[in-house]
């Protein structure tokens, strides 16, 4: 039976959203012009319209769990708040892209966002062969899928004990080393995103760099308001994960390391990196990388970034990526700096909560999933612990008993998705305390320039790396880009 289409007002007309948001306005309008979530701000486009606020963002990966985020996006707009630096990983990296290429950053992009993902047919990314497509479709059968990159895989490696020998899909996993090849993901992101105009890295960049007119301004603690300028507004952080080097990547600021004319690569592909969920997508590969078979002289400035990065190896022909939720999910730390009390802060969402219930080990597929899921989350969860202000920033939104891996998702699942993200995003910001945040930093800062200056008494200078001598995408170093001096093995 055909099910009639979605609409944008679908999901935005629902009486929980409505209630929702109308809440958001009555706490908004409660404090006569006082609200404020950042210190950074443009100029009101209309008489008697609030200024817009600009905060940094990051979303956490977790397949069709995304469409939460659309909404928590949706609320966070509809309260005039936009955005300067957008990161994610998996379905946060490709919430992130989309954000960043729908246009202009004083605009709204979710109205787009929720039209492009309303109708779209998620089963068409399930694109290898027929073995593949009839062993998915019988393992994702209606029945509790857990959460996350390693809920899959202990449901992989369960069901996979029920297949005689295996051999309906052993050839996909040995030869292609997963199921699917992701090439229809690749090709339905890279029309949105030709559709917004946006086609390479350049041009990503490019729309990323320009601002409001009139500009964009900071206000002091009297509301006086200065110039505003940075240098990475126009930064856009994808998380993958590069097994071949072990290496966290983060592009495109990283896409000079793997391309040489990074500047014309489609940004499809960089989302395409981030989100090869293991055995379930192929990994994702290019090559040959830059440096590669090139004459020493030609190839030294790749090996120094390399090494800054730390990895000494030799630079490989061929790169093959995993997704980005393998090393860090949720990626909260990619635009943290704790020498500063901050112009705006960055808010993170999470598509629920991390290591809030015992895990099973009774079994080898239970072993495993634990063992992945400890390690996937564990870098993550220990940097919020150790930068316990980050816990005012981040909002866990209650996904409890929604299929990740449910490419068949019913309409209703979906708009009751988008409601938790809406209902999430409201009791965030009528709890959000921006100038206790600011306080709390200013203390950390306090103590952090106290340890740089003690450090300063002890340690030895030492150079920068000669990484600086390639191109990066916006001129920008990769944040993780290591400055301290290489480790020497001692005899």
């Amino acid at each position: 039976m055909a099910t009639s289409t979605l609409t944008p007002l679908d999901f935005t007309g629902q009486p929980e959203v409505t209630a929702a948001l109308q809440k958001l306005t009555t706490y908004i309008d409660s404090k006569n012009g006082t609200w404020r979530v950042s210190d950074i701000t443009d100029e009101a486009t209309a008489p008697g319209e609030r200024p817009h606020q600009y905060v940094d963002l990051v979303m956490e990966g977790g397949g069709m769990l995304g469409i939460a985020l659309v909404g928590y996006v949706y609320a966070l707009e509809q309260a005039g708040i936009r955005f300067l630096q957008l990161g994610g990983t998996s379905a946060g990296a490709i919430n992130a892209m989309l954000m960043a290429a729908a246009g202009p950053r004083h605009e709204t992009s979710t109205e787009w966002l929720i039209q492009e993902l309303a109708n779209q047919n998620f089963y068409e990314f399930v694109d290898g062969d027929q073995d593949a497509r009839d062993f998915t479709a019988d393992l994702l059968k209606p029945t509790k899928v857990e959460r996350g990159v390693w809920g899959w895989l202990k449901g992989f490696v369960s069901k996979a004990d029920l297949i005689s020998d295996g051999l309906q899909i052993v050839d996909n996993l040995r030869d292609d080393q997963g199921l699917h090849r992701g090439q229809v993901f690749r090709d339905w992101l890279a029309k949105l995103l030709d559709g917004r105009g946006i086609q390479t890295i350049a041009q990503l960049t490019a729309l990323r760099q320009q601002v409001p007119a009139g500009g964009l301004c900071r206000l002091d603690e009297n509301g006086r308001s200065q110039p505003y300028e940075s240098a990475v507004l126009q930064r856009v952080a994808i998380v993958a994960a590069d097994i071949t080097t072990q290496t966290k990547v983060i592009f495109p600021e990283m896409a000079s390391l793997y391309w040489k004319n990074w500047a014309q690569v489609h940004p499809a592909e960089l989302v395409r990196a981030s989100m090869s969920v293991p055995l379930f997508f192929q990994p994702y590969r290019l090559g040959p990388l830059p440096g590669f078979g090139e004459p020493p002289t030609q190839a030294q400035q790749y090996l120094d970034a390399w090494n800054a990065l730390g990895y000494t190896g030799p630079i490989p022909e061929t790169a093959a990526f995993m997704d980005g939720g393998i090393m860090s999910n949720f990626p909260i730390d990619l635009f943290h700096d704790n020498t500063q009390v901050p112009a705006s802060p960055t808010f993170g969402v999470k598509l629920g909560v991390d290591r809030a219930a015992l895990r099973p080990t009774g079994t080898l597929p239970q072993v495993l999933g634990a063992m992945f899921d400890a390690a996937r989350t564990q870098s993550d969860f220990d940097f919020i612990k150790r930068n316990s202000d980050y816990r005012h920033l981040v909002h866990c939104l209650n996904v409890d008993g929604f299929n990740w891996l449910d490419f068949n998702m019913p309409r209703e699942e979906k708009l009751k998705l988008f409601a938790v993200g809406v209902r999430g995003a409201v009791e965030f910001l009528t709890k959000f305390d921006w100038a206790g945040y600011k306080k709390l930093r200013k203390e950390k800062v306090h103590v952090v320039h106290q340890a740089q200056m003690l450090d300063a008494q002890k340690d030895t200078p030492h150079p920068e790396p000669h990484a600086a001598e390639l191109e990066w995408p916006g001129g920008i170093r990769p944040s993780y880009m290591r400055t301290e001096a290489p480790v020497v093995a001692h005899q």
